[in-house]
């Protein structure tokens, strides 16, 4: 199965290296959201609003489902490309990327009130949700 790479729509002709780099980013999102949460998200609260506090707690929510989703179903790619599983098996809807609209809603980078740190978190695993979900797209479609 032929894929094409979302940022520049020229056929991939490696799809196990591409979804190798994009395990690797996703893994380093990952990374960088628990340690953002971990040791920034209190202190990057503190003086702020309760209502303000909520919607940080919130937004880190977001980028946490958005990247659960999207190792899930580079993991189910990986077995494919393992010989683990077939296209076919991963095209169904126990293997789909989920989420909708939580993790699809662009909203929170814009947000001046949230940290600079989860607001990049918050775009940057939009971004990486959103080119996954097209991903998901591709390979629903060359197996219907």
């Amino acid at each position: 199965m032929a894929l094409m790479n979302p940022e520049t729509g020229e056929r991939v002709s490696g799809p196990t290296a591409f979804f190798n780099r994009t395990y690797d980013e996703t893994m380093a999102l990952l990374i960088e959201a628990r340690n953002y949460i971990a040791y920034n998200e209190q202190s990057d609260q503190r003086g702020l609003d309760p209502q303000i506090r909520l919607q940080v707690s919130y937004e880190s929510l977001r980028v946490t489902s958005r990247l659960t989703q999207v190792m899930a179903w580079l993991l189910a790619q990986k077995a494919v490309h393992a010989g683990e599983l077939t296209q076919e098996q991963v095209a169904t809807d126990e293997y789909a990327l989920s989420g909708g609209d939580v993790c699809t809603d662009p909203s929170g980078p814009d947000n001046e009130e949230l940290p600079a740190g989860l607001r990049s978190l918050l775009e940057r695993s939009h971004k990486l949700y959103m080119r996954v979900a097209r991903l998901d797209e591709q390979v629903r479609r060359a197996v219907a």
